[in-house]
């Protein structure tokens, strides 16, 4: 009862809420980060098929069919690829956007046109590294990347399609420049990596390319495409192949970033390989931890805040997978434990495990608070059914 009236109380807004993730962020990014911090966007359709009590649910696909749409930016150290906090939540719903970044109820925008404003947000809060913004395939527009480049020292990584591009005064597809790259011998190795599941290698080659032709954008209001020309865009392509021990191509990534060129492709290649942990902080949201899927609030405004203070216990977990003290890698081993988890070989433990022991943990040491051990241990007899 005191959570419902938390969530429904008009006093608790959602910037408020989120404040404790951005000055946890502000504190730990120049501790946690070398050169830059990497902060990743995504969206995630929170799926509530069976709630019709949630009358503002919006309708998805087959697969999901009503829910919400989650957009998130997640903080991640470009020292060791571990995530730092979440910066925002933004849920869209019927009635709009419930937005941590806002003081009200907004109106929805495309998902492109929501990363700018986005972006906006992360660059103003000072977090005291550079800021290097890194955005699945599902960002790769010229329109938008020439918006993003108009803006003072914003850095951007996106993941591209096999678009055409200009190199060397020719235009043509990347998979061409790969395929010239490859056989001019530009490709290095770089670092063992795993391809699902088994060992596989990467290699990384760069090339400086324009992006010449028109972009688009959707109208305002409409489901029509509006064609945006505009200046030449000099970005650097970034080839990821993922090639298996005997040298079958495996995976490719096309990579569209405007950093500095003191940044090598490798690191560029590795800061996009880290993209995966909002995947994670998605999975630890709803299915791996916190069950968001499953909650029983009847409006967004309050799943939002409810996703907001579970973002906090998220951040709990990856400090403690970050804590190189001895004490602290302790505590990584109980938690695994109460987990009930079985971690592989040379895998000390994993997110999902330790948010899983943490909560064993805590409901044990709120059962401690009412009952002694001798109490417990009489109680555990009874409860698998031997004489106390």
């Amino acid at each position: 009862q005191a959570a419902y009236r938390f969530y429904h109380n008009p006093r608790v807004t959602l910037r408020g809420l989120a404040r404790p993730l951005l000055e946890l962020a502000r504190a730990e990014v120049p501790r946690t980060c070398e050169r830059y911090v990497l902060v990743v966007h995504d969206w995630t359709p929170l799926s509530f098929g069976d709630h019709p009590s949630k009358k503002d649910r919006i309708p998805f696909s087959a697969k999901d069919p009503e829910g919400y749409d989650l957009q998130s930016a997640l903080a991640v150290s470009d020292r060791d690829g571990l995530p730092i906090a979440p910066l925002m939540a933004c849920l869209r719903a019927a009635d709009g956007v419930h937005c941590s970044r806002s003081r009200s109820l907004r109106a929805p925008l495309s998902q492109l046109d929501e990363l700018e404003p986005a972006m906006d947000f992360v660059d103003e809060q000072r977090l005291g590294r550079p800021t290097i913004h890194i955005v699945d395939a599902e960002a790769d527009s010229v329109a938008h990347y020439r918006l993003w480049s108009a803006t003072p020292g914003r850095c951007y990584l996106v993941r591209g399609d096999d678009r055409l591009v200009e190199a060397g005064g020719v235009e043509r597809k990347c998979s061409v420049i790969q395929q010239e790259l490859r056989e001019a011998g530009r490709f290095h190795y770089i670092r063992k990596v795993l391809y699902h599941g088994k060992k596989a290698q990467q290699f990384v080659a760069e090339m400086p390319v324009r992006l010449l032709r028109a972009g688009q954008r959707n109208r305002p209001n409409s489901n029509d495409r509006q064609r945006i020309a505009g200046p030449p865009l000099p970005l650097r392509l970034v080839i990821s192949e993922v090639r298996s021990l005997e040298g079958e191509l495996l995976a490719t990534w096309f990579l569209f970033t405007n950093a500095p060129t003191t940044i090598d492709a490798a690191t560029i290649a590795l800061w996009y390989y880290w993209r995966w942990n909002i995947e994670s902080f998605f999975k630890l949201l709803k299915s791996a931890g916190i069950q968001a899927e499953h909650w029983q609030q009847e409006t967004a405004g309050a799943i939002a805040s409810r996703l907001l203070v579970a973002s906090m216990t998220c951040v709990v977990v990856w400090r403690l997978a970050r804590d190189q003290q001895p004490q602290a890698s302790a505590a990584r081993k109980l938690l695994v434990r109460l987990s009930g988890r079985q971690m592989k070989r040379d895998t000390e433990f994993t997110l999902p495990a330790l948010f899983a022991g943490l909560w064993t943990l805590l409901a044990m040491l709120n059962a401690l608070e009412d009952y002694t051990k001798d109490e417990l241990q009489t109680l555990a007899k009874i409860a698998v059914g031997q004489p106390p």
